[in-house]
């Protein structure tokens, strides 16, 4: 088995909903408290799983914007893991998880020098590495519902942009999903295999902006309130 998430680059709008549902839950869940720096002060930050990158594609006006979640990838071959000098960083095999053992974790910040991702963190308050466990609590909690089985962030999505499951079984939907999207890794020149995947954004329809074009959708939208207020 080895679990991870699809997210769709086509769908999601970048409403930030995944980021603060991961923060919501982590806070609240068996990892303690996610540290805020600061938070009603002039330069609030804090310890964050999820973040949400904002990228401009294409020229002007055939531009388009893409939102894109960037979280822990569970890599294959993950360097996190191969650098911890304590072995905090591990690797499940049951189910290819990458998590942090807080116990071992000194917070050496070896692990987030060598995660091209940026998806590791140091709570400056606990002294140690933080990251994205797939919501490892929830996704085996046998006292939740079957469709509650998933993490926050896919819960929580309103474009349903994010989708979970296990990339080892073919017939799975991430696996349909990649297969007829063409989902691709973040990177996969480096070597370490991400397990996440990203769904492209389909080409966008190029939208005429000339001064004739809208004159005449103008035009079309005053006869159409006319229409309205004489019926």
């Amino acid at each position: 088995m080895k679990l991870g998430l699809v997210i769709d680059l086509d769908v999601c709008v970048g409403c930030h909903a995944c980021a603060v549902a991961c923060k919501q839950w982590n806070t609240s869940g068996t990892l303690g408290a996610l540290t805020d720096y600061a938070p009603y002060g002039r330069n609030p930050s804090g310890v964050w799983f999820n973040r949400i990158r904002h990228y401009e594609v294409g020229d002007f006006p055939h531009n388009k914007t893409v939102n894109m979640p960037l979280s822990c990838m569970h890599c294959e071959d993950a360097e996190c893991v191969n650098v911890c000098p304590t072995g905090a960083s591990y690797k499940r095999k049951e189910d290819g998880i990458v998590l942090i053992d807080q116990d071992k974790c000194m917070g050496c910040n070896y692990c987030a020098w060598a995660c091209p991702y940026g998806a590791r963190e140091l709570d400056r308050a606990e002294g140690t590495m933080k990251k994205c466990t797939l919501c490892i609590d929830r996704i085996y909690d046998q006292y939740l519902p079957p469709e509650e089985r998933q993490p926050a962030c896919v819960l929580t999505c309103p474009a349903h942009a994010r989708h979970f499951g296990d990339f080892d079984n073919p017939l799975s939907k991430v696996s349909q999903l990649v297969r007829e999207r063409g989902g691709t890794t973040l990177m996969p020149e480096l070597g370490y295999q991400p397990t996440n995947h990203y769904l492209p954004p389909r080409p966008t329809r190029p939208i005429d902006t000339s001064a004739e074009k809208q004159t005449s959708l103008m035009h079309k939208v005053k006869e159409w309130v006319n229409k309205l207020i004489t019926t």
